[in-house]
């Protein structure tokens, strides 16, 4: 049997004569093509493109633009997971700082809650004790150049003792006083002789003397300075002052 003879075209010889004579490429060629193909393969990631669609994983003649290809989508997928780490982190990081800072944000208000309850029992506390003490510190009066304890003062004198005993801190000054008559040493007696009896009193009444104190200002401080007995029955006084 005869076989034809196939003719390989001139053209095509001279082709192929060409590249196997085609001189290697540069070190420096290699690095630009090597550069361009990881370009390729950073930025067929961010396309969304899969690692399996290298261009060049046939290339043959070309494997650096291969590897170059590979490596180029696994640095931008590393990147890729870098960034959402971070992202994720810093994420937890503000979600954790929001956590702290709302739990401090509560314990603050909680504390300035309780501190203004506090101040305003504390000044509830105060204004009870005022209210008490001014319900309660009555003057009380003598008959003239006496320092004895009238039977209608005794109520009053009950009530400042009563007093003293519901606010266990509290202490008092009496004041003895005079009306206008006499020398100013005598009517100065007459008030330590009132306040010291006023005290004795409260004495009998379960109040502990180290409470209490005693000043006498004579006829120094008048209550009412027209000179009858209407007014003159006023200065004749013994008061109590809290200390």
């Amino acid at each position: 049997m005869r076989y034809g003879i196939y003719v390989v075209p001139a053209a095509i010889v001279l082709t192929l004569g060409s590249l196997a004579c085609k001189p290697p490429k540069s070190a420096e060629e290699l690095k630009q093509e090597t550069q361009a193909a990881f370009n390729e393969g950073y930025q067929a990631f961010k396309d969304g493109k899969a690692r399996a669609t290298n261009p060049y994983m046939n290339d043959q003649d070309n494997p650096h633009k291969k590897q170059g290809w590979f490596d180029g989508w696994d640095k931008a997928a590393a990147d890729k997971a870098a960034a959402d780490a971070k992202a994720a982190a810093d994420a937890k990081a503000a979600a954790d700082a929001k956590v702290a800072a709302d739990a401090k944000a509560a314990a603050d208000a909680k504390l300035a809650a309780e501190d203004a309850a506090r101040r305003a029992a504390d000044a509830e506390k105060a204004a009870a004790y005022r209210r008490a003490a001014e319900g309660a510190l009555k003057n009380i009066h003598f008959d003239y150049d006496k320092a004895e304890i009238k039977a209608g003062e005794r109520a009053i004198l009950q009530g400042i003792a009563d007093f003293l005993k519901a606010y266990p801190a509290a202490k008092v000054q009496i004041e003895g006083h005079c009306d206008e008559r006499g020398t100013n040493d005598y009517n100065l007696a007459l008030g330590n002789k009132r306040a010291a009896g006023a005290l004795a009193y409260l004495k009998t009444l379960g109040v502990d003397e180290a409470r209490l104190s005693t000043i006498s200002f004579g006829k120094e401080k008048p209550l009412c300075t027209e000179a009858k007995e209407g007014c003159w029955s006023q200065n004749r006084r013994g008061e109590f002052k809290l200390k």
